[in-house]
């Protein structure tokens, strides 16, 4: 019998296969070369994306709370600062964690080509805190990028903990990342803070992975939680809609004490069309439903604005998330977005 390609491989785990992972609610099947050359031919003769209707909103960060929070301790607040795409800043639990770090220009292997960015980050990585905890959800450019990885790596005292779904330790080591943790869907990581205790448990979802064409679905993808004392966050990466997460919320129920997560870090960009996109990204409506599938007090809206890489305007999903929230009977308050470089605070547990 020939060696499974996937090293993790384990029979026993249905989202494992011999030759890579697979998602739990219908295999993934990548996109043909003909499929891909029909959308861009039909996105630009139809003139797609088009222009945004009003300028992205972004804000200067309030750094002095951030700065302050992020040396308070047990004393911290818990809060989110939107930087821009998937890359927020999440202070819970004496910790300072960062979400898929993006801070290059662009979401690409190289530095002149490929999907540029909008605007620039919400906070610059040199008015970062010192960061405690990086989780990277998946391998593609727009969610795990080189030149932020290294630089995170290389910060003032000492570099942060790495936190990947299985296949990513190797390319950390490969970038000089020593300080990285690598799991499977439902496993957990122990982070000892100031204030107790962060369980850092990655959790399924709906997409795939690949940084170039030999290693389509050789490494996990996946969102997380992040489960500290005053707060629980659950950030979704990269995803299609499934029973992932009504799945998530049973399974956490009783971790939870049946009260959800207090932050959920919801995509609602990068969607259209539809018939390309259903599978591996969810649409606002799609998202709204996650919401409610996990129960989360409040969710906050990410994955949108900061790189084309969709047919839909760059300002179109908040517009389709106050009609989504409407129609759902949501107020703004339990979901919203941020501008660029906002910071919202969270209540505690």
């Amino acid at each position: 019998m020939s060696r499974p390609k996937n090293r993790y491989y384990d029979p026993s785990k249905p989202h494992h296969r011999p030759d890579g992972f697979q998602n739990n609610d219908g295999d993934f099947q990548p996109k043909s070369l003909a499929e891909v050359l029909r959308w861009r031919w039909n996105a630009s003769r139809q003139g797609l994306p088009p222009r945004p209707v009003e300028p992205i909103p972004s804000t200067q960060p309030d750094l002095a709370f951030i700065q302050a929070n992020a040396k308070a301790g047990v004393a911290m607040e818990p809060a989110v600062t939107w930087i821009g795409h998937a890359t927020v800043l999440a202070q819970l639990g004496g910790l300072n964690v960062l979400t898929d770090p993006i801070f290059s220009d662009r979401a690409s292997p190289v530095a002149f080509a490929g999907p540029k960015r909008h605007l620039p980050p919400g906070m610059a990585l040199g008015e970062l805190p010192r960061i405690d905890l990086v989780v990277a959800s998946h391998n593609h450019y727009d969610h795990l990028d080189e030149a932020s990885i290294r630089h995170l790596n290389a910060q003032d005292g000492g570099a942060p903990l790495f936190v990947v779904p299985l296949g990513l330790k190797d390319w950390l080591h490969s970038k000089g990342v020593s300080n990285a943790v690598e799991l499977d869907w439902w496993d957990s990581h122990v982070v000892r803070a100031q204030s107790g205790e962060v369980e850092v448990m990655l959790l399924p979802s709906q997409h795939w992975s690949s940084r170039s064409l030999s290693d389509r679905m050789l490494t996990l993808w996946g969102g997380f939680a992040v489960m500290a004392p005053d707060c629980h966050l659950f950030y979704a990466g990269d995803t299609g809609y499934s029973r992932d997460f009504k799945d998530i919320r049973q399974r956490l129920a009783q971790r939870q004490g049946g009260s959800g997560f207090d932050i959920a870090l919801v995509p609602i960009g990068a969607y259209e069309p539809r018939w390309f996109m259903a599978d591996q990204h969810v649409n606002v409506h799609e998202a709204v439903k996650i919401h409610q599938d996990l129960g989360a007090k409040r969710s906050l809206g990410v994955h949108w604005g900061t790189f084309e890489l969709t047919d839909e305007a760059l300002d179109e999903p908040p517009r389709q998330l106050v009609l989504e929230r409407e129609a759902a009977g949501i107020s703004e308050q339990d979901f919203f977005v941020l501008a660029v470089g906002q910071t919202r605070r969270i209540p505690r547990r």
